[in-house]
């Protein structure tokens, strides 16, 4: 099946007869049409080869919205429902049971990592006596990333092998220090994730699959098997391609290097019901959500202008008024992931199988949230404060 011949194929999941789709409320279809066309862009203008979007709202329903190709080889079109890699969405979940532990007065949010894990972090000048857990989620530790480490170094030299959080906490505390005050580094959560094993006995893993994933139904979301080590994906799944010429397959991947910070595998589904879950009060009391979302100024070279980082969430401002929160996610190997929700109870997640390759291309992935979140039926957002 030819790549032209597919980028007709739009998946829309309307409601389920047309009295119900004439029962639905004005702009619902004109928010379907208009959100599709936002992914009709990534196909055409930016060659991404596929894209794939849930949105959940309480007034237009649960819907999909699909362009492109999961699958460059067999043609096979992409689905809302496939399976992705969601990177550093997986951060999200890691925060929610740290936020949960503080809840529970297992640990505080302002407590030195160095309480929990002695010697840790003291060389080179990093001292974990002086960071603090809300640091950590805050990415204002001050801490380098480790994925920094691997650059210049051969993908295949590195793509298929197992790494240990220590290990790798090791070698990020080699690198120099961090300008400024906010610094996005993954290793902050491998370090979040051997605190919580720490407080609990059990892996953070099990931890995210106790108290999140098996609680809300998350059955798509899922670790990688064989400790971190399985690279293939389970079940229907997009494949994901590098931005090289040749498009080369990216889908298998050892992801013990993103671990805690970035080895989920989900689906778009489930990532939209995980945030409802989250800002709908289901995970954590309203006093301990209000301590994620209390953020500070992020990096705009590392986010976009106007983007503020709580205890791993992202608030961004929306072109119709408010804010969306949540977090993005990416993988070496292709994939994008996005969940965001604003604050109309509207919620919307999104998946590429290859990474935008240019500030525009991303401007325009970042365009699809906006236009899911700014239905045509609704004016300015209540004002919010991030």
């Amino acid at each position: 099946m030819a790549v032209t011949a597919a980028l007709a194929a739009l998946a829309l999941t309307a409601p389920a007869s047309a009295a119900a789709r004439a029962e639905a409320p004005a702009g619902c279809d004109t928010a379907r049409t208009e959100l599709a066309g936002t992914l009709d862009t990534l196909i055409t203008r930016h060659g991404i080869p596929g894209a794939a979007a849930e949105v959940a709202d309480p007034r237009c329903g649960r819907w999909t919205a699909a362009r492109g190709l999961a699958d460059l080889r067999t043609g096979r079109p992409a689905r809302a429902g496939d399976r992705l890699r969601i990177g550093s969405v997986t951060k999200t979940f890691t925060a929610t049971v740290v936020v949960q532990l503080a809840a529970e007065g297992r640990i505080g949010l302002d407590d030195p990592v160095e309480r929990h894990l002695p010697g840790l972090i003291r060389s080179n000048g990093y001292d974990g006596r002086r960071i603090t857990v809300r640091q950590l989620l805050q990415h204002t530790s001050g801490l380098p990333d480790h994925v920094d480490t691997l650059a210049g170094v051969p993908l295949e030299e590195w793509r298929h092998r197992h790494h240990e959080p220590r290990e790798l906490i090791a070698a990020a505390l080699t690198l120099p220090h961090p300008e400024g005050t906010w610094h996005y580094s993954t290793t902050n959560y491998l370090i979040a994730g051997l605190l919580v094993e720490k407080v609990t006995g059990r892996a953070v893993e099990a931890e995210v699959n106790r108290r999140i994933a098996d609680p809300l139904g998350l059955r798509d979301t899922y670790w990688p098997g064989d400790g971190g080590d399985e690279t293939r994906i389970r079940g229907a799944h997009s494949r994901s391609y590098l931005t090289d010429p040749a498009r080369t397959d990216g889908t298998e991947w050892n992801l013990t290097f993103g671990g805690a910070g970035g080895a989920l595998i989900s689906t778009p589904a489930d990532v939209n019901r995980f945030y409802g879950a989250l800002f709908g009060g289901r995970l954590l009391p309203a006093r301990w959500l209000a301590e994620m979302k209390r953020t500070v100024p992020a990096d705009p070279d590392r986010l976009w202008p106007g983007a503020r980082y709580g205890l791993d969430l992202i608030a961004s401002p929306l072109d119709c008024g408010g804010w969306w929160w949540g977090h993005g996610g990416t993988v070496p190997g292709g994939h994008r992931a996005l969940g965001a929700a604003g604050p109309g109870g509207r919620s919307v997640s999104l998946a590429l199988n290859q990474v935008p390759a240019t500030d525009r291309a991303e401007e325009d992935f970042l365009a699809v949230v906006s236009t899911a979140l700014c239905a045509p039926d609704r004016g300015d957002h209540p004002k919010e404060t991030a």
